[in-house]
C-alpha cells in the first residue's frame, strides 16, 4: 500500500511542482532583479502604455535567465524538461505581459492588480505553451497548481513587500 501513497504523492504533489518551476522562477526573478528601463521604452498603442513602467528590460531578461537556468539544473535528472522549460518561461513572460497589456486597455493603473489575471495569467500562458510537448501533470496535479500557485502569489507577495522588494503587498 506504501509504494502506491508514495506513487500519488510523486504524481499529484511532487512532479507538479518539478514541472512548473521554470514558470515560477521566471514569475518571481523580476521582483528580485527587475528594475531600469521600461520594456516598452515609454511607447504607447491607442494612446495607452502598451506595458507600464513596471515590465522591465532587466526584469524580462532576468525572468529569462532564471527559467532556463532551472530547465538547465532540471536536465539531468528529466532530458525532456529542457525544452519544456524554455517554453515554460516564454509561456509566463507571455502571460505576465498579457495581462499588463490588458490591464492597461482597461485603464487599470500600472502596479493595480486585477484578481485571476496577477495570479493565473502567467501559469495560462506557460502550461498553453509546453503542452505540444507533452509529460503535463495529470488532472489532479493540474488542480495542486491551481491551489498551489493562488496561494503562493499571495503568500510571496506579502513576503516580499514586507521586505521591500515590492510597492504593494499583491
Amino acid at each position: 500500500m506504501l509504494p502506491h501513497a508514495i506513487y500519488l504523492i510523486y504524481s499529484i504533489v511532487i512532479f507538479p511542482i518539478i514541472y512548473i518551476f521554470p514558470a515560477y522562477a521566471a514569475n518571481a526573478a523580476p521582483v528580485l532583479f527587475g528594475g531600469g528601463k521600461p520594456l516598452d521604452l515609454g511607447k504607447k498603442f491607442l494612446g495607452k502604455r502598451i506595458f507600464g513602467n513596471h515590465k522591465t528590460i532587466r526584469g524580462t531578461a532576468s525572468s529569462i535567465a532564471a527559467g532556463l537556468i532551472v530547465g538547465v539544473i532540471e536536465y539531468p535528472f528529466m532530458h525532456y524538461m529542457l525544452a519544456i522549460a524554455v517554453l515554460l518561461t516564454i509561456g509566463a513572460n507571455i502571460g505576465d505581459l498579457f495581462g499588463s497589456f490588458i490591464k492597461r486597455r482597461m485603464s487599470v493603473k500600472s502596479g493595480a492588480s486585477i484578481p485571476i489575471l496577477d495570479q493565473y495569467g502567467f501559469l495560462a500562458f506557460a502550461l498553453l505553451l509546453a503542452f505540444p510537448l507533452g509529460h503535463m501533470p495529470d488532472a489532479y496535479g493540474f488542480v495542486f497548481l491551481i491551489l498551489l500557485t493562488g496561494s503562493m502569489h499571495v503568500l510571496t507577495n506579502m513576503g516580499a513587500h514586507r521586505l521591500r522588494l515590492k510597492d504593494v503587498p499583491w
